[in-house]
């Protein structure tokens, strides 16, 4: 699904604000630089390629910030882009984004919590089954997941790939025969270990 955070309306807006929009100007009078750097002052924003084609057209082409993960929480609501940048929050963003709740510092958040978030949007098995990340007091992580009436404890964020691995065979050789909801919590924090915990 494409998200669109910014309109061809909003961009016209801004490089008129600016006296940049090309519309009704010659050609000589137009600088593909300036607009390039106009447009890629919104925060929305990646990067900006803007040229003249051999036929006196003027091509732009924006590329939009991609979220991965949405940080709720009391003090603050943003995103994390693909690039482990903060990116301000949107209400035009309508994507089904896994979201972060809790002790949520911005420095976790841009780093070992970006890691996981790629590998998470990068499997569509994992960004499927995850539906939140909480951030416990001292950066240990406890997922909720789609299916399921459970809590997955995952501790700290190292050998994530592991601890979500032996999740994913608990799941199928395990969950699959005695049931979605046997059990309140899975906890994953021990090295080839899963603990669970009946309700």
């Amino acid at each position: 699904m494409k998200i669109h955070f910014i309109t061809s309306e909003e961009i016209a807006r801004s490089l008129e604000k600016k006296g940049l929009y090309p519309v009704g100007k010659k050609m000589t009078e137009i600088s593909t630089f300036e607009v390039e750097q106009e447009l890629e002052k919104n925060s929305l924003v990646d990067r900006v390629e803007c040229y003249k084609t051999p036929s006196d057209k003027i091509c732009v082409e924006i590329y939009q910030r991609i979220p991965i993960l949405r940080v709720m929480n009391q003090k603050n609501d943003y995103f994390i882009d693909n690039q482990g940048a903060i990116m301000p929050h949107n209400t035009k963003c309508v994507s089904h984004l896994i979201i972060v709740t809790g002790n949520v510092e911005k420095s976790f958040a841009t780093n070992e919590l970006y890691n996981f978030g790629v590998f998470l949007h990068n499997n569509p098995f994992w960004e499927a089954q995850i539906e939140q990340i909480n951030v416990l007091n001292n950066q240990e992580v406890e997922l909720v997941p789609r299916v399921g009436d459970h809590i997955i404890h995952l501790g700290k964020l190292d050998e994530f790939e592991d601890k979500l691995e032996r999740l994913k065979y608990f799941y199928i050789k395990g969950l699959n025969s005695v049931g979605w909801n046997k059990y309140k919590r899975i906890n994953l924090e021990y090295t080839n270990q899963i603990i669970c915990t009946k309700r």
